[in-house]
Formats: C-alpha cells, sequence, structure tokens
C-alpha cells in the first residue's frame, strides 16, 4: 500500500500516459478529428448518458415468484460508478408488485389515528411546506444477501451488492405534518401505508419518525422517479429502504405495531436458536471495494488505485481500512470529503500490484465504533439461515491474470 503521493510519483515513473514524439503530437492536433468536421446533435428537453456508455444499466434480477406480477429488483451498477451520489436512473429498485402510476393531482396523504385531528394534504399543499434537503444512503435488507450462501457467487459487485444507492432527498419533515394534528400522548408507533397494488404497510416507533423522517418529493433535484414512489415516498435516515413506503398515501399514529404482512416478513431477523427478532430497523456499518471488483480486469502489475463505499445507518464512517493480503495486514485509506452521516463515503488507497495473487478486502467504522465483522463473525451470530442485513468484510480475489472474483476469507 502507498501514499498518494508515492501513488502520483510512481505512476508518472511507470508512464500510464503512452510516449509520443513531438512530430506526432504536433500532425495528431493540426488534423481534423471526426467529430470536428460536422455540427453536433440540437439541444434536447432532457439530458440523456452519452450513447457508448449503454452498458451502464440497472442489473435487473429475476421476479421472485410467479403469483406477484412485479415483484423482483433491479440493483446499481455500483463498479461503474464513481463518486457517491447515485444517478436516479441508476437508483437501485425493490417492488412488491410493480411500479405504480399516480396522478399527483389525484393522490392524497392521510395524517390519522391517535390524533387530535386527521388530515388530508394534497401534493400541492404539501409543496408550501418549509423542506429539507439531506443526502441519504438507501440499502434493501437483503442486499449482499449472496454472501451467506455455502459458495461465493460468482457476479459483479453490482449484482451482489448494488441493492444499495445514495441520493440527494428533498421533502417536508414528516415530524412536522404530525405535529399539525396535534399528537395524542398515547401514540407511540406510526402505521405507514403505499398506494401500490400491494398496498406495502410498515410500522415504526414514534421517536425517529418524528426525529429526522421524510416525506420527499424530490430526489437529486427532480422529481421522483415512478421507481422510487412518485409522488411521495418516506425516506428514514439509516434505517432499510422498505421501511421508506413508496407511493406513500397514509400515516396512521397508534398505541402498537401493525404487525402487518411486511412487518413480519420483512422486518424479522432469524437467530441461530431458532428465534425471530421483529423492528430491527437500523442498518449496520459497511464497506466494499468497487475498484477494482470482479467485472474488472488489472492489465499488468504496477500502480493502480484501490478505491470503494463505506456507510452506516448509525453515524458518519470514522474510518476504512484497506488490505491486500486477504486481512493478515491492514492500511488506512484517504476518505474523500464531505464525510456525511448514513451517507456514501467514497475511500481510496494507492496499490502497487507485483503480478502475483492477493486478496482485497476492506474493513469500515463508524463514529460509534462499529465495526464491519468477518464472514464468520457475522455466521456465528445470525446463523447459515439468515439473509438480511448482511453487512460482512467483502473479499477480491485478484488472480495472477490480473481476473477478480468474489471469495471467502
Amino acid at each position: 500500500m502507498l501514499t498518494r503521493r508515492a501513488f502520483l510519483k510512481g505512476a508518472a515513473v511507470l508512464g500510464a500516459g503512452v510516449a509520443v514524439s513531438a512530430e506526432a503530437a504536433d500532425a495528431h492536433i493540426a488534423g481534423a478529428l471526426p467529430s470536428q468536421k460536422t455540427p453536433g446533435r440540437p439541444f434536447s428537453g432532457y439530458g440523456q448518458p452519452s450513447s457508448f456508455e449503454k452498458d451502464v444499466q440497472r442489473i435487473i434480477l429475476a421476479s421472485q415468484g410467479t403469483n406477484a406480477p412485479g415483484n423482483g429488483q433491479s440493483c446499481t451498477p455500483l463498479h461503474l460508478l464513481r463518486g457517491t451520489i447515485t444517478p436516479s436512473g441508476l437508483h437501485f429498485e425493490r417492488h412488491h408488485h410493480g411500479v405504480a402510476d399516480i396522478d399527483p393531482k389525484q393522490h392524497r396523504l392521510f395524517v390519522h389515528g391517535l390524533v387530535k385531528q386527521s388530515l388530508k394534504f394534497t401534493v400541492d399543499r404539501l409543496m408550501r411546506y418549509p423542506m429539507v434537503t439531506r443526502t441519504l444512503f438507501l440499502e434493501c435488507a437483503r442486499n449482499s444477501s449472496r454472501n451467506t450462501l455455502p459458495e461465493p457467487a460468482q457476479a459483479t459487485c453490482g449484482e451482489i451488492h448494488g441493492l444499495v444507492s445514495c441520493s440527494e432527498w428533498t421533502g417536508v419533515p414528516l415530524g412536522l405534518l404530525i405535529e399539525e394534528t396535534g399528537l395524542d400522548p398515547k401514540a407511540k408507533w406510526i402505521v405507514a401505508q403505499g398506494a401500490d397494488a400491494s398496498s406495502l404497510m410498515r410500522s415504526i416507533p414514534i421517536d425517529p419518525a418524528l426525529d429526522d423522517a421524510i416525506v420527499a418529493l424530490w430526489q437529486n433535484g427532480e422529481r421522483l422517479r415512478p421507481e422510487q414512489g412518485y409522488p411521495l415516498r418516506l425516506v428514514l435516515p439509516g434505517f432499510e429502504s422498505c421501511i421508506g413506503v413508496k407511493w406513500l398515501h397514509r400515516i396512521k399514529l397508534t398505541d402498537a405495531p401493525a404487525y402487518s404482512r411486511e412487518d413480519v416478513a420483512e422486518g424479522a431477523e432469524l437467530l441461530p436458536e431458532g428465534k425471530s427478532q421483529l423492528f430491527h430497523f437500523t442498518m449496520g456499518v459497511k464497506s466494499v471495494i468497487t475498484q477494482p471488483s470482479p467485472g474488472w480486469s488489472l492489465h499488468g502489475r504496477g500502480f493502480y488505485e484501490i478505491a470503494g463505499l463505506a456507510w452506516s445507518g448509525s453515524d458518519r464512517i470514522a474510518k476504512v481500512e484497506i488490505s491486500a493480503d486477504g486481512g493478515k495486514t491492514w492500511a488506512p485509506a484517504e476518505l474523500q470529503e464531505p464525510i456525511l452521516s448514513k451517507s456514501f463515503t467514497r475511500f481510496r488507497l494507492a496499490w502497487n500490484w507485483n503480478g502475483s495473487p492477493a486478496v482485497l478486502m476492506s474493513r469500515a467504522t463508524d463514529q460509534r465504533g462499529h465495526t464491519q465483522p468477518t464472514r464468520s463473525a457475522w455466521l456465528q451470530q445470525y446463523g447459515a439461515g439468515q439473509r438480511r442485513r448482511y453487512n460482512a468484510v467483502q473479499a477480491w480475489q485478484v488472480e495472477s491474470d490480473g481476473t477478480l472474483r468474489n471469495v471467502y476469507a
């Protein structure tokens, strides 16, 4: 592992650029390139990616079952992206009954239950409220579940870990709407329900709902995409994404959880002794090396930059460590600013690959002292049957020919 200064110096010595003569450079610059010979395309009403980036798409996984059309997910191609903000069109999806198509002029949000006065909000009325903007990750509780299987899946980083994305969310603080109804002191929970075909319903403790939950109307500066719950969705910082109900149309204040279908099926953790723990909301601290990773290939020995993403549902990322020898030794990575709470943090570290097989790993720690567990420690805590909230350290094997594959270490 190398410091950034040593990396830059070494890369210059190595000669990352291709040497050309002054005459060849002059001849190239003097000639007209194909793109300089004809006018470019005209303006468009909505920008699109370059046609040469057509392979950068969400990874659509097979539907989970045949009795529920539209039930399944698509993954963010983490290994093909840089930075910390996920483009809206590449944000992962998880749907239980397809993508609802809702007219915002007809949509209503009801807040009722243990309140002094039930209220109905139109989208236009919500637009008049003071709004907040926060950059937050959303992660499906089943993200990375392939790594709980007995044999490591040979798939790209996005296919394994891509049920997580990070966006700038803008909307009305949920607590503001609840306070306007006149909260009954007996209210301890809220029950949020979506207007999609599955009528997804989740129970949430009242405190986080009043604290920092957002009724989001905007994502990355534009109105929500239909896949993200247009015209309204709930965003609870650090909580599993399924609790952030999409196509939000009802908030009920209650004195107890609803124990809905999704509360039980989506919110339970199976423990080794055979019991299930309900209502575990916060996602654990986690990191993954996205470059290089499966789907990439190293082209000869020399200097490379190891880069990836880290996040925690509890707080900011405090540090990320990287190992190139399967966890025998660790080196601190550089964290890219800004380092925000409950958001993606980009990390990087220079590496001089000597051409021999290596095992790349990253290990994140947040400000509260939570550190990613090893895979064996995670399995000891949850058991081999658990498929939710997997946050163990990921290992990528680098072969001598430069290819990468998923391994357990």
